[in-house]
């Protein structure tokens, strides 16, 4: 095992591929181990660089195997896809993962922490929480217009909405009773939901690099807890340019014949970071319009030649640059040098 380079490993429930090679690309390990004997394979081989692709328990593993004294990459699926030669089995994913994870331009996801992950889990329980409450005020306002009952905009006015229900004597008993009950519903996940959020708060609260990204326009607590959990290491991007790129902020290239034509955004990577940068970003071009005093002056200059989304997505590609020199320098933010050059 000592002649052994690196060592692609496909991972799954239970069941570990393992594909190793020499320094000169010569193939030696092809072994498929259970979950439990993981742990002792790699204890007793020597320090060696292993690839994992991207996925479930990806970050677990890699942890663990770093623990143990090897070198651990992780790398995004979508790059390793084009090295599967023929087929699709465990074996052929295990020795592409090896081939990917030598090639210079394939660039590796950083490993994140455990505290990152419980962010991660306590951000992804907050937008589930958010989508069913979301999918149970559209539910009731279906029913409730079937039987002519509206409400305005807003999840504010959906109790004032159920009080009607509940007070129009014309309803059938078990109309009354079934739109009590969604009642219920929508308040218990309003109670859940509010836990989560003091529980974000106290996250934020905890961690620097959260509490200093508040302060970027649009970006506001929500987004500074995000991306101080997604971003692991900032300093793999080369730029502020290649960092918006990886965020899907950047448009598409569609030029050939020596003539340069962009398209719309790529929409690429995060999509959790490119809509909370875009959300974000759309209401801070809102205000500019409502209070033109208050605005930066580059923005309303790109408000005159461009249309709003447009305007939003390029505050959002600026904001985004913003976030990584921060996360890069370590520096606070400031609005006057950030925003300096354009005006």
């Amino acid at each position: 095992m000592s002649e052994i380079s690196r060592i692609g490993m496909d991972t799954s429930k239970s069941v570990f591929q393992l594909h190793g090679v020499t320094a000169a690309g010569e193939a030696v390990l092809r072994r498929q181990l259970r979950r439990s004997a993981l742990v002792a394979f790699f204890a007793k081989l020597p320090a060696t660089v292993i690839g994992i692709e991207a996925g479930s328990g990806a970050h677990h593993w890699s942890r663990v195997l770093t623990g143990l004294g090897h070198t651990v990459k992780i790398l995004p699926p979508q790059l390793v896809r084009p090295f599967v030669r023929r087929g699709k089995n465990d074996a052929a994913d295990a020795a592409a993962i090896c081939e990917a994870m030598v090639r210079p331009k394939i660039h590796h996801v950083p490993v994140k922490t455990v505290d990152q992950q419980a962010g991660q889990m306590l951000i992804s329980m907050r937008d589930r929480l958010v989508r069913e409450r979301t999918r149970l005020t559209n539910t009731i306002r279906g029913h409730a217009a079937e039987f002519g009952h509206v409400a305005a905009k807003g999840i504010a006015h959906i109790p004032l909405l159920l009080n009607r229900i509940a007070a129009d004597a014309t309803l059938p008993s078990l109309v009354r009773e079934l739109f009590a009950g969604h009642g219920e519903e929508l308040e218990a996940l309003q109670v859940r939901l509010s836990a989560i959020e003091k529980k974000m708060m106290s996250f934020h609260r905890a961690n620097e690099v959260s509490r200093r990204l508040e302060h970027i326009p649009s970006v506001g607590t929500n987004g500074a807890v995000r991306f101080a959990v997604k971003v692991s290491d900032a300093r793999a991007f080369r730029s502020g340019r290649d960092f918006a790129a990886s965020l899907g902020l950047t448009p598409k290239d569609h030029s050939t014949g020596g003539k340069t034509r962009l398209g719309s955004i790529t929409k690429a990577g995060d999509p959790m970071l490119r809509t909370t940068l875009v959300l974000g970003a759309t209401a801070v071009v809102k205000q500019a319009l409502l209070k033109p005093e208050r605005a930066a002056p580059w923005l309303l200059e790109l408000l005159k030649r461009k249309p709003r989304k447009v305007a939003a997505v390029a505050l959002a590609n600026k904001v985004a640059r913003i976030i990584w020199k921060m996360l890069v320098s370590g520096e606070p933010f400031n609005p006057g040098r950030a925003f300096a050059r354009a005006a």
